[in-house]
């Protein structure tokens, strides 16, 4: 089959690979219809190497239609269309029964210190081949992959891998009171849906914050206050107080995490552990910070006293440096984490097949052949071509 894979720091290519096969008697086999490029692939494209090998397979937000069942499998069979998790959980154990599906402690990845295992992410979650491919091997066929509708786009769903999930998890922990206020730092795909989860939920005002145009646009046009970083610059706080009565929001996102813009050291400290051999690199970025923070500064300094910040944006380091008088100071609380999609499935799926007030059906701002996606990897680290969120078709 076909499938994408990583070759090096900003390397990715559209190869020939080994079919996927069963393996295990409860394993099922997806022919990949759609599958997503998330900003968090752009981590591996660019610095997480040290935990990737030539030809890992990449990507984890796929959908498609089961081409091939175990000999265990009961609850979906072939031609039935799912969606599958970025996070590969059983569904059975402790942590999955109480909602932790990304702590499942099944597939843990115990030798690195990490949760559940991860579709298409690195030795840190696992090394498990993604779903940018024609074809995916999916375990735990029985309670992992998400049966959706035959009926409608694939744009209708595919989102439930990671976006819809991630997002709505990231306003659940935000804790925004009713009719209260909400700002969102970064408008890319997980930000943008975020703002709309928020608004549906009650949020009277959804400010929302990012320095790409197009991004800000797209936002403003659902009603969205937006605020170009660029233009306010350290008068921002200023501006998000005048809209809050003067003392911030109720609740901050961070949906930006590593990637964030104004932190030229780190920035500096990021790119620098790419140019070291391979293990001396994964052991830096194991034990020192090598996260720009400015995100998450400027969160804890945005959010009113005794308001919430939840951190859906990925941070890599393990020695960040915290402002933690500040915090304590001003009585935050904070909630991050991967999201754990199953737990949120049924709260989400009658958004997708009772209307569409997310708008999913026109979230994507491109849909691609799978063979392009090196070009499209390239393009969406460079916010070039109002890029938002890239979907691919094997």
């Amino acid at each position: 089959m076909k499938a994408l894979t990583w070759h090096g720091k900003r390397d990715v290519r559209f190869d020939t690979v080994p079919d996927p096969a069963i393996k295990d008697p409860t394993d099922v086999i997806v022919k990949i219809t759609t599958t997503g490029l998330c900003g968090s692939d752009l981590h591996l494209y660019e610095l997480f190497g040290p935990f990737l090998d030539v030809g890992d397979i990449l990507g984890h937000e796929p959908m498609g239609i089961v081409a091939e069942i175990g000999p265990e499998v009961t609850r979906v069979k072939p031609g039935d269309r799912v969606v599958i998790p970025f996070n590969v959980s059983c569904g059975t154990c402790h942590m999955c029964g109480t909602g932790l599906h990304s702590q499942c402690e099944t597939t843990q990845v115990r030798e690195q210190g990490s949760g559940a295992a991860l579709f298409g992410y690195t030795k840190l979650y696992g090394q498990v081949p993604g779903g940018q491919a024609e074809y995916l091997r999916v375990p735990f066929g029985n309670t992992l992959p998400i049966p959706v509708p035959g009926d409608g786009p694939d744009d209708r769903f595919v989102y439930l891998s990671d976006v819809l999930p991630t997002a709505w998890q990231a306003v659940e922990y935000a804790a925004i009171p009713p009719g209260g206020t909400v700002a969102v730092l970064g408008l890319g795909p997980i930000g943008d849906m975020a703002t709309r989860i928020a608004a549906r939920r009650g949020a009277e005002l959804v400010i929302g914050i990012d320095l790409v145009p197009d991004r800000l646009r797209r936002a403003a046009a659902r009603g969205v206050h937006t605020l170009d970083l660029h233009l306010y610059g350290a008068d921002l706080p200023d501006a998000v107080r005048a809209l809050t009565g003067g003392r911030g929001p109720d609740s901050v996102i961070d949906a930006v995490g590593m990637e964030a813009h104004g932190a030229p050291v780190s920035k500096g400290a990021q790119h620098l552990t790419t140019m070291l051999p391979d293990a001396l690199a994964a052991r830096l970025m194991r034990r020192f910070g090598v996260d720009r923070l400015s995100a998450l500064h400027l969160a804890i300094d945005l959010v009113r006293r005794g308001g919430t910040i939840s951190v859906s944006g990925v941070y890599g380091g393990m020695a960040d440096p915290l402002p933690l008088l500040t915090m304590f100071d001003k009585q935050i609380q904070l909630r991050m984490g991967q999201a754990n999609v199953w737990r949120w499935v049924d709260d989400l799926l009658p958004l997708l097949t009772d209307g569409d007030p997310l708008g999913v059906e026109d979230f994507a701002t491109h849909r691609l052949p799978l063979a392009e996606a090196p070009q499209a990897y390239e393009m969406f680290q460079k916010k070039q071509d109002g890029a938002v969120k890239v979907l691919f078709t094997p």
